[in-house]
């Protein structure tokens, strides 16, 4: 008998693992969702010695996506992103996480910069504020500074025009 109870144990531990590895990532709960967003202010990317605040885009609907340039699935969404900031609908702020700084500068050189401005989060100090399970993640931000949506990973061409921008529309008309 008590040489059934770790073969037991193991097999509900496999039944447990195996359940959570059918689950969709993306699709995890944030506790943030319609909570004020997470002060934070932070140096520039670009200029160190200029910092960007959440509170700066008080009164707009804006993107704050989480990004690093040695992250491959960021590499994915980011023609989309490009794609949706020369389409001027909302803002997108970047958040640079755990990043070198030159080399962030030098991904976005090469690939584009959808950001109206990057912050530098080297510490991650920001990105744990906010709930980052790992990037990219993206946060819908209405006007008065909640979050109303997180996508976990990759933003994909169906999840923007069909839950992002739609969010966005009714969030911009109120």
């Amino acid at each position: 008998m008590t040489r059934t109870i770790p073969l037991v144990v193991f097999a509900v531990l496999v039944v447990f693992f195996g359940v959570g590895l059918l689950l969709d990532p993306s699709k995890v709960p944030s506790p943030l969702i319609d909570k004020p967003a997470p002060a934070f202010t932070l140096p520039q990317l670009h200029d160190a010695s200029a910092t960007i605040s959440n509170s700066d885009m008080r009164g707009k609907v804006w993107l704050f996506n989480v990004w690093a340039s040695w992250c491959v699935a960021c590499r994915q969404e980011h023609p989309l992103l490009v794609d949706l900031a020369r389409r001027n609908i909302v803002p997108i702020v970047g958040l640079n996480y755990k990043d070198e700084r030159a080399a962030a500068i030098r991904w976005l050189q090469d690939l584009g910069d959808p950001y109206t401005v990057s912050g530098h989060d080297i510490e991650g100090r920001v990105g744990m504020d906010y709930g980052v399970y790992g990037v990219p993640e993206t946060y819908v931000i209405d006007k008065q500074g909640f979050i109303r949506y997180k996508q976990i990973g990759p933003i994909s061409p169906d999840v923007l025009n069909n839950d992002i921008l739609p969010l966005v529309e009714r969030l911009q008309k109120t």
